[in-house]
Formats: structure tokens, sequence, C-alpha cells
């Protein structure tokens, strides 16, 4: 690197460019959900249903998605949309359908605490042995006995359960630091496909996804609990419900007085996602930090429980994180709408997708 005597330019002042000099000036975009894009949607809604079910409409949907996510992974194969349904005349999913890796925050939410955001000093790779990186640090305070950083040395997820602390653009480390996995995007082939009993869902492309693979990231509105409430009303009468509590364990502290007085605060509503319930699930949610400081505000990471086999559905749990032991889990059905039976046919099935 250069270097410079205070004497070599006299008058001037030499302003070392650094990590944090490029958040200040380059502050990563907040996205709000006041902003999320419907006028194509709109167009697509007014169009004869003949247009909507044509080839050109499919390939519309498909061209949309990869603009909607080739800037946060620029690597990810193509998405493709298939319905080979005997019968099923559909092409696409609803245009209401917004295929995203963003979180739009509502106005009543905060942006991304960056203020706080803290970064290593690392050069090059970050080392999983290093005794001075401040973001492993981060990582083996809430993962207890683990070694190392989370991530193996193939970028995949070593133990579930535990929130994750990637590097951040405040960090000295390459963009391709290990430590660097949920921030690169998806890596492998998926598609979306229309089922035969529950409308479209994600599905693994035509190679084997190994166990521990980052798939996505569960996107969509960021809204405080008092939002999600109400909103939550409303879905539960017409049977539609994608709302998911930030509500980890470790944002409730450490002993159960903490943990009884704790409340969630944010939700996630991805109303506009497909319908990928599973009662023995083949992925995961985990919690996930990057560029954000503010421990209620993680982002919904879903990774692979299990080797995934080409074009076996993608699933988690609605019902949130599912351990591999049988629990003994009781169902109150109020009558709502959205307590509809579980369609999704595993031998683990309860019946319902929701409590």
């Amino acid at each position: 690197s250069l270097t410079f005597q205070d004497d070599q330019f006299p008058g001037l002042s030499v302003v070392q460019f650094t990590p944090a000099r490029m958040m200040l000036e380059f502050a990563p975009k907040v996205y709000y959900a006041r902003d999320i894009p419907h006028s194509l949607q709109d167009l697509m809604n007014t169009m004869e249903t003949h247009y909507r079910m044509s080839t050109m409409a499919r390939e519309m949907f498909e061209a949309v998605i990869y603009e909607n996510t080739c800037e946060d992974e620029p690597d990810a194969p193509p998405i493709s949309i298939v319905n080979d349904v005997d019968g099923d005349l559909e092409v696409t999913p609803a245009w209401e359908f917004h295929y995203s890796n963003r979180i739009w925050h509502s106005d009543d939410v905060p942006p991304p605490d960056l203020a706080d955001l803290r970064g290593c000093d690392c050069e090059g790779y970050c080392d999983p042995k290093s005794q001075t990186c401040s973001c492993l640090r981060k990582q083996q305070e809430y993962s207890e006995h683990l070694p190392g950083f989370i991530y193996d040395d193939k970028g995949r997820l070593k133990q579930r359960g535990y929130p994750i602390f990637e590097c951040n653009e405040l960090c000295g480390c390459l963009d391709n630091c290990r430590n660097r996995v949920v921030q690169r995007g998806r890596q492998y082939a998926v598609n979306i496909r229309k089922t035969s009993n529950k409308g479209w869902g994600i599905f693994a492309g035509r190679q084997k996804i190994p166990k521990g693979s980052f798939i996505g990231v569960y996107a969509g509105e960021l809204l405080t609990e008092n939002e999600g409430d109400s909103r939550g009303i409303m879905y539960n009468k017409f049977g539609k419900t994608y709302l998911f509590q930030l509500d980890f364990y470790h944002l409730r502290g450490n002993d159960a007085g903490d943990d009884d007085d704790w409340q969630t605060k944010y939700v996630i509503d991805a109303y506009h996602a497909g319908n990928n319930h599973s009662c023995d699930p083949n992925c995961a949610m985990n919690a996930c930090y990057v560029n954000e400081a503010n421990l209620d505000k993680p982002l919904l990471a879903l990774f692979t429980r299990r080797d995934v086999l080409p074009w076996e559905e993608l699933c988690f749990s609605y019902t949130g994180y599912e351990s591999d032991e049988e629990e003994d889990d009781p169902h109150v059905n109020n009558g709502d709408a959205v307590y509809a039976p579980c369609l999704c046919g595993t031998r683990k099935c309860k019946g319902y997708m929701f409590k």
C-alpha cells in the first residue's frame, strides 16, 4: 500500500480510504415497503387471460425475478418457472408475487443501525483460529462450544440454531472471506414449480444441494409487532398468512426473568411468497446479521437441514424452528380460515400448518 509523509503535499490533507469511510460515503440503501414495485404487476393484471397464460408472460416473469435479484446475487443460477401439472394452464404465480431478497421496512421501523456496527481488522481472509478477529469473537459469544466460524471451508452451516454474525462492509477482509455467505447470495439452482395441490413452491434444480447450504432469505416487509398483529387478524379470515415473528431465543436474554418480560418487536410479512410449509422440513431458518447492529432485526436466512435431492421441494416449518425429536404439540383451531389442513404429505405431518 502507498504511504505519504506529512510534508509531501504541503497545504493538502491526505484522506485515508477505509471501509468505515466507504460506509459513511456509500451507506447501504434502505428499502421501504411503500416503494415495493407494482406498476408492471398492475399492468399485467389488466391484460387478457390468453396473454397472461402465454409463454411470453412466463419469460417476462422470469426476467423480472432476475432484475429483482441480480444485484444481490450476481452469481446465482437463473430461476425458471415450471408448470407440468396436467390440465393446469397457469404459467406463472400471481403477478402480486414479488420475488426479492430485500427487506422492505415499514415507515414505523427504524433503518439499519450502522452507527453501532463494528467490523474486523483482518487482512485477506479471516482465520477461524484468529485471536483478534472481532467477527469471530462475536460469533463465538453466541455459538457456545462451536470452534471457529459457523461456516465450514465450503461455506456450509456447521450447526443450525445459532445466530450468524457475518463480516460486513466495515470489515477489512476480502469479499470472498469464508465468513461471507448469505451476503454473496444463492449458489444453487432453484425453480418455482406448480404443485398439484399446494399452489406454487420452490424446488431444487437438477443438482443435489448439500446439507448446510444457503438457499435464500425469507424476505418481505419488516413490520412492528403491532402492525403484524393488525395484518394477522385480516389474513386469518381469508386463510393466507406468511407473518414470521422475529423472536429467536438469543433475543430473549439469559435468564427466566428476561424471557418472561421480553416481547417481540418486529415481524416479517412475506405474504407474496410461495406456499412451502412442511411438517418434516428440509430447510431451517437462522437469524443472520450482516450490515445491521440491531439484534432485534436479523435477516431470516434459509439453510438446508439435510442433503436435498434434485427436483425436491424446498420446505421449512411455518410453526418455527423444528427439532429432530418428536414433540407434544397441541393444536387449537379457533375457526379462522388460516387453519386449513396441511397438505405436505410427509410421515410426520401434523395435519395443520399453524398452531
